[in-house]
């Protein structure tokens, strides 16, 4: 695997704690001023504790002025895409093109019926994410009105709109082959966790999506690769793969840029401790843009 040359982004991921709205806020007005790219935030209706994404979410863009934010990943099985569609465009038009819609095929598909939703087998929910992609870009067309025919959405002259502020991002947080492929061939973006799909396995993933790719036509390097990344950046020695001192994040980052095929990282910290997120940002960050720039500038 080598690097696909892509400018680097940074985001976090924060918990959205419905007893911790202040802490949320302040990290992300941190994030904010500090140059992060991103924020990305869990969706995840069913989870009792938690607010409701698309509510936190037009908070965060609110309480910001250049930071991206996005669902990280909405769940499409209790977020029908047409409203979901509207819903994004909304947001990118309120916050003058900074919002970017990651889906997901659905997972805890008990605790999805229990509110409602449907409770899809593995390849209903590929064949539903792959029709969503459809419907949300249907939704954003700016066409007079639309249709479409699926086997599990549909739509009947519906007049979408308002149109995005900007293109947004269309990304998938997804694993499965057939789904690797779908995303080859039609999404912008692909948003996995380190925690699912550790390094080892992103060759042959990555693999899949760029074959796909090429068959459609597209450029591989056009497609945003976003890595969900968790562990604890100390003072001390390292513990392991992310979590350790500040140079060993540069390194291992730096390597899943140039040997692992990722260019943006979402970072998440063990109780959302703010002063993990601030040496993410002010220490971890710069150094690893300096890194792969230095890298990148290398004569082959």
């Amino acid at each position: 695997m080598t690097d696909y040359g892509r400018p680097l982004q940074f985001g976090m991921f924060p918990t959205p704690d419905a007893d911790r709205v202040d802490a949320i806020l302040d990290l992300v007005r941190m994030a904010d001023e500090e140059g992060l790219d991103l924020v990305g935030i869990q969706d995840h209706p069913y989870q009792k504790r938690f607010l409701d994404t698309w509510s936190l979410m037009a908070v965060v863009l609110a309480r910001t002025t250049r930071i991206r934010v996005f669902p990280d990943v909405a769940s499409l099985p209790l977020r029908p895409p047409a409203v979901m569609a509207k819903a994004a465009a909304s947001l990118d038009v309120i916050s003058g093109g900074r919002f970017e819609l990651a889906v997901g095929a659905g997972a805890f598909w008990q605790a999805i019926g229990a509110m409602g939703g449907p409770e899809r087998t593995p390849g209903e929910a590929a064949g539903a994410l792959t029709e969503a992609l459809d419907v949300i870009r249907l939704m954003w067309s700016g066409e007079k009105s639309v249709r479409y025919d699926g086997a599990h959405y549909q739509l009947s002259g519906v007049h979408p709109g308002p149109r995005p502020a900007h293109d947004i991002g269309l990304w998938l947080g997804v694993g499965g082959p057939r789904m690797l492929g779908v995303l080859g061939r039609e999404a912008d973006g692909w948003v996995p966790s380190v925690s699912y799909f550790p390094p080892p396995v992103l060759p042959g993933l990555h693999a899949r999506i760029d074959e796909s790719a090429t068959a459609a036509g597209r450029d591989p390097a056009a497609i945003q690769r976003i890595y969900n990344v968790f562990g604890a950046i100390t003072d001390g020695p390292s513990g392991g793969f992310l979590n350790g001192p500040v140079q060993q994040w540069v390194d291992e980052l730096t390597g899943l840029v140039l040997e692992s095929g990722m260019d943006t990282f979402v970072f998440g910290a063990e109780g959302d401790d703010p002063h993990q997120h601030r040496k993410w940002a002010v220490e971890v960050v710069p150094a690893v843009r300096e890194a792969v720039a230095r890298h990148r500038d290398m004569p082959k």
